[in-house]
């Protein structure tokens, strides 16, 4: 599970992508194979979540790791680049975007 803190010092991506209902699943069920079978298993991964908006219209993907280069490898694998061309078919477009957390509020 993330956990959100300025002090873990890890890389954020938040990834979100854009489609319409009827492809929500079908993109939901891709993200969470790559997870379970790839994207968790690669060096400086540390854990990630899946978010989905009411009208499944929107996924958030919240995603941290140990270096900004451990998950600009991962993008460059030949596996994750075909993941990517299969989220993009279903998908109006998805952005990864890195950020450094700064302030937390509880």
């Amino acid at each position: 599970m993330p956990k959100i803190s300025k002090e873990t010092g890890c890389q954020t991506v938040i990834t979100t992508f854009e489609m319409t209902p009827g492809t929500c699943q079908d993109l939901m069920d891709e993200l969470t194979d790559a997870y379970d079978s790839f994207i968790s298993k690669q060096p400086g991964f540390i854990a990630a979540g899946l978010h989905v908006n009411d009208a499944q219209t929107r996924i958030a993907n919240y995603s941290q790791w140990v270096r900004r280069e451990d998950f600009q490898a991962m993008l460059r694998s030949d596996e994750m680049r075909q993941r990517n061309r299969r989220f993009a078919a279903l998908c109006t477009r998805f952005e990864p975007v890195m950020y450094d957390v700064v302030a937390t509020f509880d």
